[in-house]
């Protein structure tokens, strides 16, 4: 099964083409223009309007709902699997590593948390799953606390220059590296 390509928004041209993506999620605020890779269909791309934020009540921004996690979810579920799904945000750290683990286990929900979760960081030492995204994951695919658990575990990611797209895979296997 292909994996998840979870990518900051510069690079989304460069990881659909090296990887042979055909479809898409972007979690990006509200506004944020961007183009859509010429590899991506059209119909097999969706955009959420959310801020990276981990708690609502925030002004203007837009704080992950319910709503934006069962798009995920369907959009996953959706997902052909004949290539890899790239995810992105802003910076490829909080938001697209958070939907990637949703992502994950919405087509492959017999794993282990723990396993995903520890194989996310090895793919990346700099993502800081956005924790609302987490815990709202975690009741919408009935993990009973184990996503949010496996997440807090790893802790935060290192410090990054939203530079440094990763491959997730969805089961265990060796981990490719993306320059």
């Amino acid at each position: 099964m292909p994996g998840i390509i979870a990518s900051p928004l510069a690079r989304i041209a460069e990881m659909a083409v090296r990887h042979g993506c055909r479809e898409m999620l972007s979690l990006v605020a509200r506004g944020q223009d961007f183009h859509r890779p010429g590899v991506i269909d059209r119909t097999k791309h969706l955009t959420i309007g959310i801020n990276d934020i981990s708690f609502a009540g925030t002004g203007d921004l837009i704080a992950p709902q319910e709503e934006h996690v069962q798009q995920i979810i369907d959009f996953a579920r959706n997902w052909d699997r004949m290539h890899p799904l790239l995810i992105h945000c802003w910076m490829g750290v909080s938001r697209s590593p958070a939907a990637a683990l949703i992502a994950a286990l919405a087509v492959a929900p017999d794993q282990d948390d723990e396993a995903l979760v520890n194989r996310l960081r090895l793919a990346s030492p700099f993502a800081t799953p956005n924790a609302r995204l987490v815990e709202i994951g975690d009741g919408a695919l009935s993990r009973n606390g184990r996503l949010v658990a496996a997440v807090q575990s790893i802790g935060r990611g290192a410090d990054a220059d939203g530079n440094a797209p990763f491959v997730l895979p969805i089961r265990p296997k060796s981990l490719p590296h993306v320059d």
